[in-house]
């Protein structure tokens, strides 16, 4: 059962994001089947999002490299919950999942999903 504050809370992620956020998709590559073979399929799945350029601070060149976004995506109305090997179209561009925090705190609530993108080769 879900914990009343994490609902509010996802409530208000929700209503920040499509203020100042932009609409945006997370894209799932399926890998084909593993016996019939065939070619992997990529699902798009429409979401509302707000990309953010990391401050110069915490960019180290190895964990976080200049050109990263920390991506926050909002969990209503969301699918799937976006996980490393996913892409993110924000800005124009697309951005490869490379590290996610789910917000989960109940471990039931999505309150957010605030993941690490890095430009898609």
């Amino acid at each position: 059962m879900s914990n009343p504050i994490y609902v509010r809370l996802q409530a208000t992620a929700q209503r920040l994001i499509a203020k100042y956020g932009q609409a945006g998709a997370v894209k799932r590559e399926t890998p084909p089947d593993p016996i019939y073979g065939g070619e992997p399929v990529v699902t798009t799945y429409p979401a509302t999002l707000v990309p953010m350029a990391y401050e110069a601070r915490y960019v180290d060149g190895t964990v976080i490299r200049t050109g990263d976004m920390q991506i926050y995506i909002s969990a209503v109305g969301l699918a799937i919950e976006p996980t490393v090997g996913d892409v993110v179209a924000a800005n124009g561009a697309e951005y490869a999942i490379v590290a996610g925090d789910p917000n989960k705190y109940d471990g039931v609530t999505n309150v957010v999903f605030i993941v690490q993108g890095r430009i898609a080769a």
